[in-house]
């Protein structure tokens, strides 16, 4: 008799977790097989950090094979998923088709960048969901750091020296907080910058405060350290338009520049909704114990699922790391009750609080709702971090200690082109070949 197949896809933080929950507990009593485009875990919160020259690229990206023993990685995307047969078809990177049959199935597949009907967006704005997103973004910056020292027309040196970034966010305010250090440890290197102006950063929002999501008192930390850094925080304000010349504001003012950074939120994986089954804002619909209605051997987790809240009656969990790496061990937990070893539990969560990384000795955070920031704050939000990460924490640190007191390496090697990254597009964790991108246009 064959064992149990259960298929997991997708290995951010909710299927990362399930995998591990059940590696650890069956230890080879069944086979266990998790479809990913990538043969590692990324750990997202740190990948402001790796845009701004921080971290090397493999410190955030955390094997699968290397801590996943007794789980089979299967490299592809899942394309098709055939509930009533239990098969889901996948397409390996080669193009390849193939398919499988599952006995137990978790849907982990996150989410991608979210879009606006805003012209111009689409084709020159880059997002931030993925390693080669933040990739390009270096080499980016680096390349358009580097173009303004050599450009002839002052207007070019300005423009290229101009970056907004789109999303007050979480990842958008980490994203300006640890970009604008970079971008002037750059100009203080290079001979044709250090008597320039200094690099212009933007923070655009249509909210009225940056981080709306969170507590008040993280959003005042965040707005001041930015707003010291000389970041323009602008509340209540979006793009209207977006152009290769740069982007047209709603209250009509053109800000001219080559940059244009898109961290307006991110939307469940399309693939929730090729399903057809009930959804919540794009979010499958599944009950407290993670199952999908109608169909008992099917979880779900993560930020493609809509997953009741517990401590908020009548509301779903919100999409972020916190929750998706809680709901990954429950759904693991609730698999294993489903093949007869111990009781299904519901998924309940009280949030511990958050942190931010502002870059350098800054950081805002609410550990257990206690409100920090500074250096204090820093230390937490490190800490935190290294204890979240299910590898590489002794690598991690070593780069810290060295970005402490070394200067960083600004060089670009050019490796991710722009159309390798489109902001439009199911897969923000793999970067785009030239024959998809040719066929996009």
């Amino acid at each position: 008799m064959s064992p149990v197949r259960i298929v997991i896809v997708g290995a951010g933080f909710a299927g990362y977790q399930t995998a591990r929950t059940l590696s650890r507990t069956l230890r080879g009593a069944a086979d266990i097989v998790l479809i990913n485009p990538n043969d590692y875990f990324l750990y997202l919160p740190l990948l402001p950090e790796v845009a701004a020259g921080v971290l090397e690229p493999r410190r955030v990206s955390v094997s699968l094979t290397g801590t996943l023993p007794h789980v089979r990685l299967v490299l592809g995307e899942v394309h098709g998923v055939d509930l009533d047969a239990r098969k889901i078809s996948w397409r390996d990177p080669d193009g390849r088709s193939g398919e499988m049959d599952y006995d137990r199935l978790v849907l982990s597949v996150g989410s991608v960048n979210k879009l606006l009907p805003i012209p111009g967006v689409a084709e020159h704005a880059h997002g931030f969901r993925g390693m080669p997103e933040a990739l390009y973004l270096r080499d980016h910056i680096t390349r358009q750091m580097e173009m303004s020292g050599t450009a002839a027309d002052p207007g070019e040196r300005a423009a290229r020296r101009t970056f907004v970034v789109v999303g007050a966010g979480y990842t958008g305010t980490e994203v300006a907080a640890h970009g604008v250090l970079f971008t002037d440890s750059l100009a203080r290197r290079n001979t044709s910058l250090r008597e320039a102006p200094r690099p212009r950063w933007m923070l655009l929002d249509i909210a009225p405060r940056v981080l709306p999501e969170l507590d008040r008192k993280l959003s005042r930390t965040a707005d001041r350290v930015l707003r010291k850094r000389g970041v323009e925080v602008r509340t209540g304000t979006t793009v209207k338009e977006a152009t290769s010349e740069g982007v047209l504001l709603d209250d009509g003012e053109f800000v001219d520049t080559r940059s244009l950074i898109w961290c307006v939120g991110v939307r469940p994986d399309p693939l929730v909704e090729q399903l057809g089954l009930p959804t919540e804002r794009g979010r499958l619909r599944v009950d407290q114990y993670l199952a999908v209605p109608g169909y008992p051997d099917v979880l779900a987790c993560g930020d493609a699922a809509a997953v009741p809240d517990l401590t908020r009656p009548g509301q779903f969990t919100p999409m972020t790391a916190q929750h998706a790496h809680r709901q990954g061990k429950v759904a693991g937990h609730n698999v294993l009750a489903s093949l007869g070893r111990g009781t299904a539990k519901p998924y309940k969560h009280h949030d511990l609080g958050f942190t931010v990384d502002l870059g350098g000795v800054q950081a805002a955070a609410d550990p257990l709702h206690i409100p920090l920031s500074g250096p204090i704050a820093n230390a937490v939000t490190r800490g935190y971090h290294l204890m979240a990460m299910p590898g590489n924490r002794v690598r991690v640190a070593a780069d810290w200690l060295l970005d402490a007191v070394l200067p960083r390496q600004g060089v670009q090697l050019g490796m991710v082109p722009p159309w390798a990254v489109p902001l439009d597009t199911e897969s923000p964790e793999v970067a785009q070949t030239a024959r998809a991108a040719a066929e996009r246009r």
